[in-house]
């Protein structure tokens, strides 16, 4: 059993196409969604690519589809700040009425059996909610009563869009980093499960990805491309921006 985990997408279609470039070459058999696939510059592409994916998949839900669904219902998500909403509103426009059923019915969390791995439970952020913000370096104290009591071995999780690998407490926790805006290295970031966890990185042509999206009309679409596509923003100059709202 291999498992593709495909996090943080963010309507980055081209970071997409090259990652199940790399999946489909991989023999993946299954394929988990881990939340946040909205907002971004090309959502109703990016749903449709991953609908027709031709591989078993599971999706959970991140706070990026929470606030799109707040919008579809005719609500500004008052979680989303002022800044932000542009944004949220634009891609609510963009999204066919019934991809508000589809995204309402993702669950927020998804428990998978793989192989030695055992069961591995997928979450966006952390098993309680899809906003809280941990990083390699949040104390081991302020986490070991979020991922007690789940009696797995693994989780995977999303929402802060930087890799890691650590033990917390006796639990493993890799972090799948962003398909669609890493921070770090340039490219798209996902991981391979099966028979160990793999920290995967596709690169793809981001010249041509820059020229894709300067070509909607999505309404933050040079920042975008230049922010989270050309260069994205370190890995030390984000977690020096998270220590200010991680967990405390």
């Amino acid at each position: 059993m291999r498992i593709a985990a495909i996090y943080d997408i963010h309507g980055n279609l081209p970071a997409l196409e090259a990652v199940i470039q790399d999946i489909r070459k991989a023999k993946v058999d299954h394929v988990v969604v881990g939340g946040d696939v909205l907002p971004g510059p090309m959502p109703r592409e990016t749903l449709a690519c991953l609908l027709g994916l031709g591989i078993p998949a599971h999706f959970i839900y991140g706070n990026g589809e929470v606030a799109v669904l707040e919008q579809m219902a005719g609500r500004d998500p008052a979680a989303v700040p002022e800044q932000y909403r542009p944004v949220i509103r634009w891609t609510a426009q963009q999204l066919l009425p019934e991809y508000q059923t589809l995204l309402a019915s993702w669950p927020a969390t998804v428990l998978l059996q793989v192989g030695e791995l055992g069961e591995v439970f997928f979450c966006h952020a952390t098993p309680r909610n899809d906003t809280e913000v941990f990083t390699r370096l949040t104390a081991e104290e302020r986490l070991l009563p979020i991922f007690a009591g789940l009696n797995v071995s693994l989780v995977i999780c999303g929402h802060t869009h930087m890799q890691f690998d650590r033990m917390i407490g006796r639990t493993r926790v890799v972090n799948a980093g962003s398909v669609g805006m890493p921070f770090g290295k340039a490219g798209a970031d996902w991981l391979l499960l099966g028979p160990d966890v793999q920290l995967r990185h596709s690169s793809y042509d981001l010249a041509k990805a820059a020229e894709r999206i300067r070509k909607t009309d999505y309404p933050q679409a040079e920042d975008f491309v230049a922010r989270y596509i050309l260069q994205p923003p370190s890995e030390e100059e984000m977690l020096k921006a998270f220590t200010r709202v991680e967990l405390k």
